[in-house]
């Protein structure tokens, strides 16, 4: 179960759920990108902050205008592609297991895990959730998935 005390390691489960995944299907892993990374957490944190669940922050920014203004992820790439997905869970849904089971079970979240052109992760979970939970823990998770030539 999530909580301050083990969001690293919920993170690396996290990861190493979806690149069995990838692997299964005949797929490079991804690799852990820090500026990804830190990107995904302050998104993940804002979302609990902020109470909201959505691609598209309240005061309007997209997974493109983040990484952009907050990372130099993007910076000198000649081309690149990026991919999110998000999840937030309370009790037992919100494990790593139960998160990455649900964006399988997601025709577009599952896309972003298996789109093979996707070489960077970044992993983001911050405890909370964006909406009340009736007293049970919770974890909001968001993946920022890319690739840069």
């Amino acid at each position: 179960m999530p909580s301050h005390a083990n969001l690293a390691q919920v993170r690396a489960a996290t990861l190493c759920l979806i690149n069995d995944e990838r692997t299964s299907h005949g797929l490079a892993p991804l690799t852990p990108s820090r500026p990804l990374g830190d990107a995904a957490q302050r998104y993940s944190r804002s979302m609990v902050r902020q109470r909201f669940f959505s691609h598209v922050s309240p005061g309007g920014s997209t997974l493109t205008s983040r990484v952009r203004q907050q990372t130099t992820y993007l910076r000198g790439a000649r081309s690149w592609a990026l991919g999110e997905n998000i999840a937030w869970g309370s009790g037992s849904l919100g494990t790593p297991a139960r998160t990455v089971a649900a964006w399988l079970a997601s025709p577009s979240h599952r896309a972003n895990i298996l789109k093979p052109e996707f070489r960077h992760i970044g992993m983001g979970v911050a405890s909370g959730a964006p909406r009340p939970t009736s007293g049970l823990s919770a974890a909001t998770y968001t993946t920022d998935f890319g690739r840069r030539r």
